[in-house]
């Protein structure tokens, strides 16, 4: 209880003196290249091939004759909209941008820059955390289209290249009794996504305290902590908007 207090007070001082406006334009503009292009590479890896795993084993799985082929498109479209391209992104976001931010902020910590900062009379806690969280939920969005559509394409070309469902039959099925309401929840999740990992991986590694070591061991936190807040938050947004 005193760390979900300590992590509260900290989201506090995010907007307490805050820095001009202009001031955190270019470090929000950092951050997002920081936290969203640079992860572009391994989002589209790892989409593409849910997809095209998600495609197979559908197919693998629908023995009936009575069932249509085009269902293996609709299964991989609303599973990929409503659950995978959301937080499997994030889960794998967390682990790469949850350990830099723990990271970086540990060891702005250990060798006192942070102090430094705190001497000159800046707010550090938004200074350097307030543009990380704010880039996080600009880029996240971006990331899980992205990942959304080629997760999809991952299941067009795995399933049709391999002959299990024809062209016509995978596009009839992304056509079918679509709800455009589940891209609004990926996108309402990605954004709640994005302000849990990027600020409770601030949170552990701005109070870093020790050496080399602990630096590690605040990565390590961060990143096991927001992957379990991920999938706790991934269950009540379900709960309460589906």
């Amino acid at each position: 209880m005193s760390q979900i207090g300590k992590y509260f007070i900290f989201l506090g001082s995010l907007f307490r003196n805050r820095e001009k406006l202009s001031v955190y334009l270019k470090l929000v503009l950092d951050e997002c290249i920081s936290i969203g292009v640079n992860s572009v590479f391994i989002v589209a890896i790892v989409s593409t091939f849910i997809g095209a795993v998600t495609c197979v084993q559908t197919a693998f799985n629908l023995v009936s004759p009575l069932i249509p082929m085009y269902i293996i498109s609709v299964i991989v479209r609303d599973s990929t909209i409503l659950e995978l391209a959301p937080t499997i992104t994030s889960v794998v976001l967390s682990g790469k941008v949850g350990s830099n931010i723990a990271g970086q902020l540990g060891t702005m910590r250990i060798t006192e820059q942070i102090d430094a900062l705190e001497v000159m009379g800046i707010n550090s806690t938004s200074y350097l955390v307030l543009p990380k969280v704010i880039a996080a939920m600009l880029m996240f969005p971006l990331l899980v289209i992205l990942a959304g559509f080629l997760s999809i394409l991952g299941g067009y070309l795995a399933g049709t290249l391999s002959g299990i469902i024809s062209p016509d039959d995978y596009v009839y099925g992304l056509r079918s009794d679509f709800n455009s309401f589940s891209v609004t929840f990926a996108l309402i999740k990605s954004v709640v996504f994005a302000f849990l990992i990027s600020s409770i991986s601030s949170f552990q590694g701005y109070f870093t305290s020790g050496g080399a070591l602990e630096v590690g061991q605040s990565s390590t936190t961060a990143v096991t902590k927001s992957c379990i807040s991920v999938l706790i938050a991934d269950y009540l947004l379900a709960q309460l908007l589906l």
